[in-house]
């Protein structure tokens, strides 16, 4: 498992030549941690290829948790940039089933960077780690997109959380070994269909 360093607030970029930086730093550590995996990834090999120094590196990410759950954070970013729309005549439950898949198999296209992302994000205490629930509100904010909710009730969020925490438990057993790919979608797909099937918007629209 990836070490939490002391807690202490990670730089933010607040300019144009900073977040080029970070944004650097994320898609160097993406290339390496793809190539070796998490433990065999060194910080100074990222700053390196970065091109940024050491200090800059440790200022905006103190850990390699730090660094890839922001890695796993700006990938969920783009993936909601760059998700298709449901086709016409889909299911909210099934739409959101196709989003969910599309998002595996981006990810399992990489599966050593998708074990440091999944084990530095699980780790991470978003208390100290502010990416931490950046992924989760960013993911919540796609589900709910899907389902066409712009006011979810509380039993909304509970619903998409769970939903969340189901699709996370496939996608490490998927990583480890331990569930085909066709399983895995299979279970996702139920999980829709059983989880959305009480929120709020059903039958409206």
């Amino acid at each position: 498992m990836p070490r939490i360093a002391e807690a202490r607030p990670p730089a933010e970029p607040s300019s144009p030549e900073q977040r080029a930086r970070h944004v650097r730093i994320l898609r160097a550590a993406s290339h390496i941690a793809a190539e070796k995996g998490l433990e065999r990834v060194q910080m100074h090999e990222v700053a390196k290829a970065a091109g940024v120094a050491i200090g800059t590196l440790y200022r905006y990410f103190p850990s390699k948790t730090h660094l890839f759950t922001a890695v796993m954070a700006e990938q969920i970013d783009r993936f909601n940039e760059t998700a298709p729309r449901p086709k016409p005549g889909t299911s909210p439950e099934d739409a959101v089933y196709e989003v969910l898949v599309n998002a595996t198999r981006q990810l399992l296209r990489r599966p050593a960077l998708a074990i440091a992302m999944m084990q530095s994000s699980s780790s991470a205490n978003a208390a100290t780690i502010t990416d931490a629930g950046r992924i989760d509100t960013a993911f919540r904010e796609i589900i709910l997109k899907t389902l066409g909710i712009e006011t979810p009730t509380v039993q909304d969020i509970t619903l998409t959380r769970l939903l969340m925490q189901c699709w996370y438990g496939g996608l490490q057993a998927s990583l480890n070994g331990r569930l085909s790919m066709p399983d895995a979608e299979a279970d996702i797909r139920l999980a829709c269909r059983l989880l959305l099937a009480p929120r709020s918007n059903v039958g409206k629209g």
